[in-house]
C-alpha cells in the first residue's frame, strides 16, 4: 500500500539541518551529534532490530501496558484520530487502532521510508483505515498536524528522554499549543531502574546498538562526503547518574583527522576523545506528573508494565490559564 505523504521535510531541508548541526556539533566541547541522525532508512532498521533483543526491555514492556491498557485508553479518551508522533513502523500502535477503531491515523516521522512500510503492515489488519502520514520534525512542525475534533497524540517508546529537561519543556508545551482542551497525549517513559540493566539495554552482547550508533558516521560519511573511520570509534554507554539518563558515546580509538568537504571542516580527534550521539533519560512518576502539568496537562492516568520498569502517562489537556 502506497500512502500519499505530507512533506515538511525534503531532502534539501533535512541537508540544510544535518550542515548545520554537524557545525555546531563537531566544533564544541565537548563534541556531539543530535540522535536524529541515526534514523536513515539503515538506521531505522537497526533500530527495530534493537527492539527485539533480549537485553532492550522498553518495547516489549511499553507493549504489556498496551496489550493491557489499549481498552481503558479507548473509552477515556474516546478518541476519533490517533495521532503518533516519531512513529517509524508503529509496530506498537497496532494496539492502539484495534481498541479505538478511530477515524484516521495520522503518524509522523522523519522517514519517508518507515512511513510507507508502517502504511503497508496497517493495511493488512486495517484495510479501511484512512493513514494521513506527515514527514516532519516533531520538534518543528507540529503546527501542521490535522485539527479534527477528537484528538488523542502518543508519543511512545521513550522518545522523550532524548530531549534534555529544557528540550522536553518546550516540546511538550509546543504538543499542547496544538490540542483542545480535553484532548489527550500519551507518554511512554521509561523510568529509573538498576544502572546494570539500563547499561545493558543500550550495549547488548551482539553489537546491534553499537552499530546503530555508529550509522551516524555513516549518514555523515554519506551525505556530507566526510571521511570518518567508523571501525576507530568504539561505542560506549554509561549511566549519569547526576541527570539520571544515559548516555551514548562514540570513542575515539586512536587520534584522528576527519575531513567533512560539504560544510569546509577538519576535525581533530584525539585517542579517546567521545562524541556524545544520545541522551536517555528515565523518569519517576513525579517528575512525570511535574513536566506535565507545567506545559498544560493534567496527568489522569498512570500505568506500568508489572515489573515496574516503563510507564504508560495519560494526560489531559487542560484549559489554557
Amino acid at each position: 500500500m502506497t500512502i500519499p505523504l505530507e512533506v515538511h521535510l525534503d531532502a534539501e531541508t533535512q541537508e540544510s539541518a544535518l550542515r548545520a548541526d554537524v557545525v555546531a556539533g563537531l566544533t564544541d566541547t565537548p563534541k556531539w551529534l543530535p540522535p536524529k541522525w541515526f534514523y536513515d532508512a539503515r538506521g531505522s532498521e537497526l533500530f527495530e532490530r534493537i527492539t527485539e533483543l533480549p537485553e532492550y526491555y522498553p518495547t516489549r514492556a511499553e507493549r504489556t501496558i498496551l496489550a493491557e491498557h489499549a481498552g481503558d485508553i479507548a473509552r477515556i479518551t474516546g478518541a476519533r484520530t490517533l495521532i503518533e508522533l516519531g512513529s517509524g513502523y508503529s509496530t506498537k500502535t497496532r494496539l492502539l487502532l484495534d481498541a479505538l477503531r478511530p477515524a484516521s491515523f495520522v503518524p509522523m516521522d522523519v522517514s519517508p521510508t518507515a512511513l510507507e512500510a508502517a502504511a503497508a503492515h496497517l493495511a493488512v489488519d486495517f484495510p479501511d483505515l484512512p493513514v494521513h502520514g506527515i514527514v516532519g520534525d516533531i520538534t518543528r512542525h507540529l503546527g501542521f498536524l490535522p485539527a479534527p475534533a477528537g484528538r488523542l497524540v502518543a508519543f511512545l517508546g521513550g522518545t522523550i528522554g532524548n530531549f534534555t529537561p529544557a528540550e522536553r519543556a518546550r516540546f511538550l508545551t509546543d504538543v499542547r499549543a496544538v490540542l483542545q482542551p480535553g484532548e489527550h497525549l500519551l507518554l511512554g517513559t521509561d523510568l529509573v531502574k538498576s544502572p546494570r540493566m539500563l547499561v545493558r539495554a543500550y550495549d547488548d552482547a551482539s553489537g546491534v546498538t553499537a552499530e546503530f550508533d555508529k550509522n551516524v558516521l555513516r549518514v555523515l560519511n554519506h551525505h556530507l562526503q566526510a571521511d570518518f573511520d567508523v571501525d576507530g570509534f568504539a561505542h560506549v554507554a554509561l549511566w549519569d547518574a547526576d541527570h539520571e539518563w544515559i548516555e551514548m558515546r562514540l570513542r575515539a580509538r586512536w587520534p584522528m583527522r576527519v575531513t567533512i568537504p560539504a560544510v569546509d571542516l577538519v576535525v581533530e580527534f584525539a585517542s579517546g576523545e567521545e562524541i556524545r550521539t544520545e541522551i536517555s533519560a528515565k523518569f519517576r512518576r513525579e517528575g512525570v506528573a511535574k513536566e506535565l502539568s507545567e506545559a498544560g496537562f493534567t496527568l489522569d492516568h498512570w500505568w506500568t508494565d508489572p515489573d515496574g520498569r516503563f510507564a504508560l502517562s495519560l494526560a489531559r489537556a487542560t484549559p489554557s490559564r
